[in-house]
């Protein structure tokens, strides 16, 4: 009886355990995602600011990647010192270095886009990042998809698409920078989810590992892609305190803007990450409404509306997809178990009726 109540308590720590484990996991998921969402609108106000003519006319763009990379790397080289190297995990100097590669011509080909297409084909193909993302996970790491996640899927770029796309001018030089762009920002998010998985590496370490590789590239790079940009040279630049105050400001963010991208795709999915990513544009029409004076039409809200709503079912669908998943690997280990009891059975009843030999 003994032995039984201790198998009782011991199943009641464990009732009790699993709900405090749950919601500590949901804690965590929704702090990874309020720390993108807050980071990411706070660096876009910020380098608006920043890049403004009306502000400090700081038009530097992939220097400025170059300087948010800078104090990334650094903060993750401090960081890994004062812990210790002992725990690192290694990861292949290639895969590093490709990585980088992807990452920096990700972000060169999408301040190009910018440059040589409208802002409506723009937003156009960044929207198509999601249904990107599905397809080169699907090659890559033969995944798929509900038929709920692909509806959830339609109707979130479609609401993004209506509050944001407005007029759209096609060109052969805009749409190839535009699709590199593309491809190589899903590659980026696809690998730092893989990469994480492949090596058994955390969310920060991956980040303080390739930090410093697209800092260093940047930096070497950033002012020639700057100048072909805009025809600007940044060293003739007059900077003020309250530019280099802005400047290190979105430094600042942008060092949690990247924890929080790494942080949020290692717990879920790239694809979850572009598609929850969106409710970044809706917090960035509202508030250029509040604090820019800029306009928001009845198209815009309903946009956003369509935009959340899809939001919310994309989460329902990722939620019921899972359960489906474990009910179904639950129900395949117990007829497993079953097929395996029913097998010692027949052989201990077969044990059971040999002849014994009489001496």
């Amino acid at each position: 009886m003994a032995a039984l109540s201790d198998s009782s308590a011991g199943t009641q720590d464990v009732v009790w355990k699993k709900p405090l484990m749950v919601s500590e996991k949901a804690l965590a998921d929704i702090g990874a995602w309020a720390l993108n969402i807050v980071s990411s609108v706070g660096i876009i106000m910020a380098n608006k600011q920043v890049m403004s003519p009306k502000g400090y006319d700081f038009r530097f763009a992939t220097s400025l990647t170059a300087f948010h990379f800078t104090l990334t790397a650094l903060v993750g080289q401090a960081t890994s010192s004062l812990s210790g190297r002992a725990s690192s995990k290694s990861v292949p100097f290639r895969d590093l270095l490709w990585f980088s590669f992807v990452a920096n011509s990700s972000i060169v080909c999408l301040n190009l886009s910018l440059m040589l297409n409208s802002v409506g084909f723009y937003q156009i193909s960044k929207l198509s990042m999601i249904p990107v993302v599905c397809v080169l996970e699907w090659i890559l790491h033969n995944k798929t998809y509900t038929r709920e996640v692909k509806a959830a899927v339609v109707v979130v770029v479609i609401g993004v698409g209506i509050c944001t796309v407005t007029d759209v001018h096609i060109n052969l030089g805009g749409f190839v920078t535009a699709s590199v762009a593309v491809l190589c920002s899903s590659l980026q998010q696809i690998y730092i989810g893989s990469f994480q998985s492949k090596y058994n590496v955390g969310s920060f370490e991956l980040l303080s590992k390739t930090a410093p590789l697209q800092a260093a590239s940047l930096l070497c790079l950033g002012p020639f892609v700057d100048y072909i940009l805009n025809g600007r040279n940044i060293l003739y630049y007059q900077f003020s305190w309250g530019s280099i105050m802005f400047i290190v400001l979105s430094c600042t963010l942008a060092v949690f803007c990247n924890i929080s991208q790494y942080l949020c795709i290692g717990r879920f999915s790239a694809v979850t990450f572009q598609v929850l990513g969106h409710m970044k544009t809706v917090c960035v029409l509202i508030l250029g409404w509040i604090l820019f004076d800029s306009s928001l039409t009845v198209k815009n809200i309903l946009g956003m509306i369509m935009a959340i709503v899809g939001m919310i079912v994309y989460s329902w669908a990722v939620e019921a997809g899972k359960k489906k998943a474990q009910s179904s690997s639950l129900a395949s280990i117990s007829l497993s178990k079953e097929a395996s009891f029913s097998d010692e059975d027949v052989a201990l009843l077969k044990s059971g009726f040999e002849p014994r030999s009489v001496n």
